[in-house]
């Protein structure tokens, strides 16, 4: 009876939270079915079980968090007789004899199980949570996203008020005694919200930082993608200026090496692919899927890619694959109304863009005051691996290729 094992799914994982297990004991597995929801150090994914069987055993229960390695399940394996469909199946199911009257017989196990499973509704890990944490019955809703499936936005959207008592905390939110500061409660961190802390705080404390701010204008790129989004039949992607900048930041950082590296043990660590993180806001954490090649890819697809692993964070199927190997980031809040912010460098990578709002000012060309849409960017940098004159060109390319956005490859 194979023992299912709390897998790695990350890089920097060590332990495992099971948040909910989506399939109960007894039921039939199949190979590449989603079996538990699993909270990282980075994000909540499902886990798709490798081997086929029945559900015999769940040892680690919802809540609980245990090493990588450790098992939290057992699956034993299918009769063969029961899979064949053939009379010999009834000796391998003496269960069914105990069926009601009226119940056709079908000889094995699998179509009950299969009955149990079909009233669960197909949703996203991320969906099952929000709907638990809220209350809600996911099988009167129904699904927007991929075949059906209900995602975030389904919950959402639906609104309704969970059941029972609202007034009893949880033993993490309870609150304490009366201070000068009102009453005091406390909130647990999640296993991604425990890893950023840890992350930031180690990378302010052992890589010097320092920032290059600079202005770009960004008139050409606001025309240029005005013109786009005119010629764009329905449904067709229209880049945005993030996504703008994602391809700049590609091409910069392959005429850059040291931009596209990191410190590590004394030495400087190059790589051969440009992958660019995206920061993309979750639900109470911030997950950083990899647009990978950002230099060789067109802009299209760049913005393709980077819509999907954004909804992919928010519905919270994004993949450990997905979130590994960037080897720089952009950080945007220009979309919060933000002009512009120093950000701390995402581990072990060289640097980071900040990205402020683009907003029409008064600008002075030719000793004459005009009028210019202007954008506000910061280079976070790691001293040790990237030094101040090479910075300041790495960002004045930056700068050049969104100014004139042909030279992106639109």
């Amino acid at each position: 009876m194979p023992d299912v094992v709390m897998p790695r799914l990350s890089d920097s994982m060590e332990e495992g939270t099971i948040l909910q297990w989506m399939k109960q004991v007894g039921d039939q597995i199949e190979v590449g079915d989603e079996l538990v929801e699993i909270e990282t150090d980075k994000a909540n994914m499902a886990y798709e079980s490798d081997v086929a069987g029945e559900l015999t055993e769940i040892v680690v229960k919802e809540g609980e968090t245990v090493p990588i390695g450790e098992p939290i399940a057992r699956i034993g394996k299918i009769d063969s007789a029961a899979r064949d469909g053939n009379g010999a199946e009834s000796a391998t199911a003496p269960e069914e004899a105990e069926e009601p009257a009226g119940v056709p017989a079908t000889g094995s196990a699998r179509p009950a199980a299969e009955e149990r499973v079909g009233q669960r509704p197909k949703a996203s890990p991320l969906a099952r949570r929000l709907a638990k944490e809220r209350g809600l019955d996911l099988t009167g809703l129904s699904g927007s996203g991929p075949g059906g499936r209900i995602v975030k936005a389904d919950v959402e959207k639906a609104g309704q008020p969970a059941p029972g008592p609202e007034s009893a905390p949880g033993p993490e939110s309870a609150p304490g005694p009366e201070t000068a500061k009102g009453k005091v409660s406390y909130e647990e961190l999640s296993k991604l919200q425990a890893t950023i802390a840890r992350r930031m705080a180690e990378s302010k404390a052992t890589a010097p930082h320092f920032y290059l701010q600079t202005e770009v204008d960004m008139s050409r790129a606001v025309e240029a993608r005005a013109r786009l989004k005119a010629a764009a039949v329905e449904g067709e992607i229209v880049p945005s200026f993030n996504d703008m900048v994602v391809k700049a930041c590609g091409l910069a950082l392959g005429e850059n090496p040291r931009a596209n590296g990191a410190y590590r043990d004394g030495r400087f660590e190059l790589h051969s692919r440009v992958n660019v993180g995206v920061a993309v806001a979750a639900l109470d954490a911030l997950v950083v899927p990899t647009v990978f090649d950002a230099d060789r890819k067109g802009l299209r697809q760049i913005a393709s890619d980077s819509r999907e692993l954004a909804q992919r964070v928010r519905d919270g199927q994004i993949t450990p694959p997905e979130i590994s190997g960037a080897t720089f980031t952009v950080s945007n809040l220009g979309m919060y109304g933000i002009d512009s912010f120093a950000a701390v460098i995402n581990p072990p990578q060289a640097a980071l863009l900040a990205v402020g709002a683009i907003s029409e000012r008064p600008v002075v060309r030719d000793g004459e005051l005009t009028s210019s849409h202007m954008m506000s960017v910061n280079l976070a940098c790691d001293h040790r691996i990237l030094y101040g004159a090479p910075a300041a060109e790495f960002l004045a390319r930056i700068r050049s290729l969104l100014e004139e956005p042909l030279s992106l490859a639109l």
